[in-house]
């Protein structure tokens, strides 16, 4: 069959992706204008997915599908071992264990039954004709390269499949340009790859807001911002001696058991989690007004507590050491921002609010309490909410006033 497509169309289309990659051009616009000007050159795809794996505690890779009839659609594979994608028989599991960097495979019915299941899909959708490739965005061997799109594992590149239902396949011509479009087309992702991977990283690690600071360029020592915050601190019972008798990955289980439900429900409510102490967490809420963050505060100490006994007894259904938690609660204005060393910072919050809440997080013993709040949290909510109650005024270490303080009952 004669090839008619103008060799100008692939190079056009080359920097149209490069522009796209320089200017940040999201991954669904980008993936989805790039397949639909591929079929308006000539090509007549039918189906194109593009996978990359994601730098993410809970995602391990993601992947764009795009169809001619339906468009786009967006996947993503998250890091659990008890869920399968159908890795083991895809054959793209076939290529990246191999030492090529291409793999093609015709769709027709005297090949059946066919050796990977997805391709029975496919036929029954048109396909005549599979073509796939990988890209590495690193120069590693190839031990280090296998498994690049397991969900699980594997180094940073690309994997692309292209599927057509041109009655006699692809043409060498398609398979050319396909190959002259994927280096551009994956500078372009990784370009975009790159910056999603730090947003993630420093999401996972600073915390949503913390983390939209610093990508908009809130990064140097002692940038702050002075706000009005309500602070949790949030602390487990009886720590160092469950560490003594605790075997190392046990613990981290345990932890992970307890902060996993306690981060989601301070995060349900706006709170932001500033830092990770051990045993413990430091969080601050920040609403409209100090009253309504004081309010989501206090709605995430109920489901906190209620989360505690939910953990609980999955744990001891599983035989597995349980404890308890201690709360405090305070509000105030706190300096919020990069605070450390020249080459090693931390974004959190400071001020005597702060130090407040440290001391009201001690007072749990001292007033036989799980939870301590104090009077600038709790009055404004005193009438709404009948199980604050007040267990009298105390004076803090270091702390000039008297402060009234309260429990929920």
């Amino acid at each position: 069959m004669a090839y008619s497509r103008p060799r100008d169309e692939i190079a056009a289309l080359c920097n149209w992706v490069t522009h796209a990659g320089v200017v940040g051009t999201p991954f669904d616009a980008l993936i989805e204008t790039f397949c639909e000007k591929l079929v308006s050159s000539g090509l007549p795809l039918l189906r194109v997915n593009f996978s990359m794996r994601a730098q993410h505690p809970t995602v391990g890779g993601f992947a764009y599908r795009w169809k001619r009839q339906s468009g786009l659609l967006h996947e993503e594979y998250v890091r659990d071992s008890n869920v399968h994608y159908g890795w083991d028989t895809s054959p793209l599991k076939v290529l990246v264990e191999s030492d090529e960097t291409e793999f093609r495979y015709r769709i027709t019915p005297d090949r059946q039954p066919f050796r990977f299941p997805v391709m029975e899909e496919l036929m029954q959708q048109g396909a005549t004709d599979y073509f796939a490739q990988q890209l590495s965005f690193a120069d590693l061997s190839r031990n280090d390269y296998n498994n690049i799109q397991d969900p699980t594992a594997g180094t940073m590149g690309l994997l692309a499949s292209w599927t057509t239902d041109r009655p006699e396949g692809f043409l060498e011509q398609d398979i050319q340009d396909l190959r002259a479009v994927l280096p551009t087309l994956g500078l372009a992702l990784k370009s975009n790859a790159n910056y999603r991977m730090a947003r993630d990283l420093l999401g996972a690690y600073l915390g949503s807001d913390a983390s939209k600071r610093v990508m908009s360029g809130e990064i140097l020592r002692g940038t702050t911002d002075r706000m009005s915050a309500v602070i949790l601190m949030f602390d487990l019972s009886g720590f160092t001696r469950l560490s003594e008798t605790m075997q190392g990955d046990d613990l981290v289980t345990m932890l992970n058991d307890y902060y996993g439900m306690v981060v989601e429900r301070i995060e349900a409510r706006g709170g932001n989690v500033l830092k990770f102490m051990g045993d413990g967490l430091l969080a601050v809420f920040s609403g409209e007004n100090e009253t309504e963050a004081g309010a989501d505060a206090l709605d995430v100490i109920e489901a906190i507590r209620s989360g505690m006994e939910e953990v609980n007894t999955r744990r001891k259904a599983d035989g597995l050491p349980v404890t308890g938690c201690t709360m405090a609660l305070h509000a105030g204005d706190v300096s919020y921002g990069n605070i450390g060393g020249r080459n090693r910072l931390d974004f959190t919050v400071i001020g005597p609010a702060v130090n407040t809440t440290a001391r009201l997080s001690g007072m749990c013993a001292h007033v036989d309490q799980p939870i301590v709040i104090s009077a600038r949290v709790a009055a404004p909510h005193l009438l709404a909410r009948p199980a604050l109650v007040s267990l009298g005024q105390y004076r803090l270490r270091g702390v000039a006033e008297r402060l009234e303080l309260f429990t929920l009952d």
